[in-house]
Parts: structure tokens; sequence; C-alpha cells
């Protein structure tokens, strides 16, 4: 098994607030592209949901909840072409739960993100004979 292994790099960081019923996903996306970012990922965030949509370990398809959730964590990598995030989020009652995070997620009352990028390297996924999925390439940028 080979790493991949790369020189530290220096980062930059964003700070944005989502408002209530904009679409997770969509909106980071939106955000990486009219900021360029190429190697960006998730630094902190706090906030609530109204839906949840999330893929599960090993499903296929996309679970949707309704209700009122916090959000306990959401991490991951993003790039202009894709990104991998995870979302955990806990119930009225506390009951967490979590996975992949997938279009359909949208804001309740604020969804407060930072989000860093690394000024030295650039992020692109492509399919991995190993895992069968798109997975993340690292390489120094130009």
């Amino acid at each position: 098994m080979v790493v991949q292994s790369h020189n530290a790099s220096t980062a930059r960081f964003f700070a944005l607030r989502l408002y209530p019923g904009q679409e997770v996903l969509s909106s980071l996306q939106q955000f990486i592209t009219q900021n360029q970012l190429q190697a960006a990922f998730i630094a902190g965030c706090v906030g609530s949901l109204t839906d949840v949509a999330l893929r599960f370990a090993g499903q296929p398809g996309t679970t949707l909840l309704n209700g009122k959730f916090e959000v306990v964590s959401l991490i991951g990598t993003l790039e202009q072409q894709g990104e991998h995030l995870h979302l955990s989020v806990s119930d009225e009652t506390g009951k967490m739960t979590g996975g992949h995070l997938m279009p359909g997620c949208t804001v309740r009352t604020t969804l407060e993100l930072v989000l860093g990028e690394l000024s030295d390297l650039s992020f692109n996924r492509q399919q991995c004979s190993l895992s069968g999925y798109d997975e993340l390439v690292i390489s120094q940028r130009q």
C-alpha cells in the first residue's frame, strides 16, 4: 500500500453563515466555485437543520429525515469538482445519527462554518480500484 505524502502547506480561512431554508451542499459548492478553492476542508461547523439527507455506510440510497436537528459535526474535504463530507446530527431527544452528507439538507436557524484552504495543494477525485469510489487525490499546486 502506497501512502501519499506531501509537503506542509500554508492555509487561509473563510467564515460564512448559511440562512434558514438554504440547502447545505449546493451552498457549499457555490462558495467553493465562487472563491475558486482547490483544496478546502471544513474547519468548524455549528447550527441546525430541518431536513437531513444521509447515505449510511455501505448503503446505496439516501435516507431522508425531517424534524429539528442540531449539527454535532460536519467534516470533510471539498474542491470545485467534488467533495467528501460526513455529517452527524442529534434529534430533539438527543439521539445521534450520521453518515455521508447528500443533497437535501436544509438549514433550520443557522449554519455557521469556518472553511480552510490549503494554499499549496490541490484536491481532485479519481476512481480508486481498491474502494470502487471516486477518492481524493492530493497534488502540489502548480
